[in-house]
């Protein structure tokens, strides 16, 4: 459960620096809502980050595996850089998603879907390294 939780967390944090960094992407919260510290995120934005990198999660566990193996020739083909546009597209699904709902991840369109889904990426395996003595099971 703890191995969970913590990547919810990087995965929610990894989507709020690649909305940060990346223009074509955008966050709507589903409330507006005071700052929870001064300059600070709100904490509807905050909860909004969580159920999007859920929502993620489960697309591209779902969704993203079956791509993955039925594109696993492509895969060796292009050396894996065609990860970047799976990703790319599962971000646009996400977006289908927050559209439906009403709030949370909008991507303009593919391109953007594509930066995003990198910096995404690397954002994700560097704050999972960082948080990987957390989830490490001690024998």
């Amino acid at each position: 459960m703890l191995r969970f939780l913590v990547r919810l967390v990087v995965n929610s944090c990894a989507l709020a620096i690649a909305v940060w960094i990346v223009p074509g992407l955008s966050m709507v919260p589903y409330a507006e809502g005071e700052p929870v510290v001064v300059g600070g995120p709100s904490l509807e934005l905050i909860l909004s980050y969580l159920l999007i990198a859920l929502i993620f999660g489960l697309i591209n566990g779902i969704i993203g595996n079956a791509i993955r193996i039925v594109a696993f020739p492509i895969y060796i083909l292009t050396l894996g850089l065609i990860s970047l546009v799976v990703n790319a597209v599962l971000l646009l699904l996400v977006t289908v998603v927050s559209e439906w709902l009403g709030f949370g991840l909008f991507v303009q369109d593919f391109y953007w879907g594509i930066i995003g889904a990198l910096v995404l990426s690397l954002a994700g395996w560097i704050i999972g390294m960082l948080l990987r003595p957390l989830v490490k099971t001690r024998r």
